[in-house]
Formats: structure tokens, C-alpha cells, sequence
């Protein structure tokens, strides 16, 4: 059984990784308008991983005996100036997702949650991956800039992302 801090912040976070789904929906559509179907493809694998990730949460409360409890999800912003622009702000949403899975984890230390602490060790993994992808793409239209044949042949590699469902547990 969970305790009341613990349910409360796990149930936080599933808002904030539908949150994440829908941000990541915002941008694909973003990248459409612009015809950068590359960009938009990576984005809807983004969006399909983060709302997997919810589910993840949402499954994981409902197997400790708690019961989740959705709270309204915040609209995403829909325009981006360039699409480093959009990249700099998915940094800066990765790096506030780590900061909430690690708050996470110290809740989860602190109130001796075991069960919670192990699960929770795989999104601890799965940040350091997110952030690691966005910073390569990141890194990558700064080297581009303002030249379109490179962004065009990002969007070429990044149009071959493909969602593969988290494994369960």
C-alpha cells in the first residue's frame, strides 16, 4: 500500500507525463505545418513514449492498492520561432522531468518506500536517455544553423525513429 505523500506525487507525475504526451503531440503538429515530416515523426514517438510512461505510473498505483485521481492538463504551447527554438525548450522540459523523477526517488528514500525506489530506477534510466537523445538533436541544429540542406537532412534521420512499447514492470 502506498502512503498519502507517495500517491500523491506519483499521481502528480502521471499528470506531468500526459502533459509531456501532449506537448510532444503540439510540436508534431508544429513540425507538419512547416514540412518537416522527419521531426514530426520523432515527435510522435516522444508523445507515444510519454504517455506510455504515464501509463506506467498510472498501472504502478493502481497495483499498490492506490487509486489515481486525474487532474486537469495544461495546454501546450503551439508555435515555435525555428525548430532549435522547439528543441532548446524539449531540453529544458527533459531536464524539469529529471528533476521531478528525482524528487520522486528522494520521496521515495525518505518515506522507505522500497517497492516505489525500484520502479522509479527506471525512469532515473530512462532521463538520462531522454536527455541524451534531445541533446543529440540539439547539438545538432546548432551545427546546422541556418543551413537548409543540413535540416533537411535531419529530418531525413530523425523520420526513422520508431516507438517501441516499454517493456512492463
Amino acid at each position: 500500500m502506498l502512503k498519502k505523500k507517495m500517491l500523491k506525487a506519483l499521481t502528480r507525475q502521471i499528470n506531468e507525463e500526459m502533459y509531456s504526451g501532449y506537448l510532444y503531440l503540439s510540436m508534431e503538429s508544429y513540425f507538419h505545418s512547416i514540412s518537416l515530416s522527419g521531426f514530426a515523426t520523432w515527435m510522435r514517438v516522444q508523445a507515444q513514449e510519454e504517455l506510455a510512461h504515464g501509463m506506467k505510473f498510472y498501472d504502478y498505483v493502481n497495483e499498490r492498492g492506490g487509486r489515481v485521481i486525474l487532474d486537469t492538463i495544461n495546454r501546450p504551447d503551439s508555435e515555435w520561432e525555428t525548430p532549435l527554438v522547439a528543441f532548446e525548450q524539449i531540453m529544458a522540459h527533459e531536464e524539469k522531468v529529471t528533476a521531478l523523477i528525482n524528487g520522486l526517488m528522494d520521496l521515495a528514500i525518505t518515506e522507505q518506500d522500497h517497492a516505489t525506489k525500484i520502479f522509479l530506477q527506471w525512469f532515473v534510466s530512462e532521463q538520462v536517455e531522454e536527455e541524451s537523445s534531445v541533446g543529440g538533436v540539439l547539438n545538432k541544429l546548432r551545427l546546422i544553423q541556418n543551413d537548409s540542406s543540413g535540416l533537411f537532412m535531419l529530418d531525413a534521420e530523425m523520420a526513422k525513429r520508431v516507438f517501441v512499447l516499454p517493456a512492463k514492470g
